[in-house]
């Protein structure tokens, strides 16, 4: 574990995790052992440290090359990914720190068919390089204060437009731009994007703006932020002109139909 921003080094710990795939839903998932001995370690940096964002490192057990085999080709699920959210997430809850995870494994054998998805991580064995390159620049989380805006913070009233899979809609962040009736972003989901999860906007009842890849939701995102209807870009899409409003939402104007 590593204090971080400027970076503390003078204690290190690495942890011991557990990973599998949920057989219910096919997300990986997992657990830590004794997560008490990693909120301790990480309440020793904070407190004598003085750390602004945290490292974690953990051990897992080495996988068999054939359950990794779809992941390394761009199509499976990232085995690892769930207990690292876990893992994140506990040391964000109950500090209010950036947190990310760095998995130490053994080498693999050297694939000769690779996605290009998955090339980055064919080189490291911890990812520690990559994590310690974010956290130095990862925001800060801030407590709602009357100056939060002088302080240059980022509000949940300032993101204008959201993006992700079509599938994946169940996030609490996701819920919480969702159910914001005042400041209520754009909500873009992603076909393309497909997921083992079956989360989507209509399901959980909100509304979002459906795009086929990234390449529609990049071109909705520009269009909205312009102030312009991505609807009118579509042909028939917008049969009558309605009234016309120039009222600023989270930055921008808009021109409404």
């Amino acid at each position: 574990m590593i204090g971080g921003s400027p970076f503390d080094f003078h204690q290190t710990m690495i942890i011991l995790g557990e990973k599998w795939i949920d057989p219910k839903t096919g997300k990986s998932t997992g657990r830590i052992k004794h997560p008490d001995s990693l909120l301790r370690a990480v309440q020793t940096l904070v407190n004598r440290s003085k750390v602004n964002a945290v490292a974690v490192v953990g051990r897992f057990p080495d996988d068999d090359i054939d359950d990794v085999d779809e992941y390394r080709q761009g199509l499976g699920v990232d085995l690892l990914a769930g207990v690292e959210a876990i893992i994140s997430h506990l040391v964000v809850k109950e500090f209010q720190i950036p947190c990310a995870h760095a998995p130490a494994m053994a080498p693999i054998p050297l694939s000769l068919s690779l996605s290009p998805k998955s090339a980055a991580e064919e080189i490291g064995y911890t990812f520690l390089p990559c994590v310690l390159a974010g956290l130095s620049k990862a925001p800060q989380y801030s407590v709602m204060r009357s100056n939060s805006m002088e302080n240059g913070c980022i509000l949940a009233s300032d993101v204008d437009s959201v993006v992700l899979p079509k599938d994946a809609c169940g996030g609490d962040g996701t819920l919480a731009f969702a159910r914001n009736a005042k400041n209520k972003p754009l909500i873009i989901t992603v076909e393309e994007n497909e997921t083992v999860l079956d989360d989507t906007a209509d399901k959980l009842g909100f509304e979002a703006l459906h795009v086929s890849n990234y390449w529609e939701a990049i071109g909705v995102i520009a269009a909205h932020k312009a102030g312009i209807d991505p609807f009118s870009l579509r042909r028939n899409k917008i049969h009558n002109i309605g009234r016309t409003s120039f009222m600023p939402v989270n930055g921008h104007s808009r021109v409404t139909y």
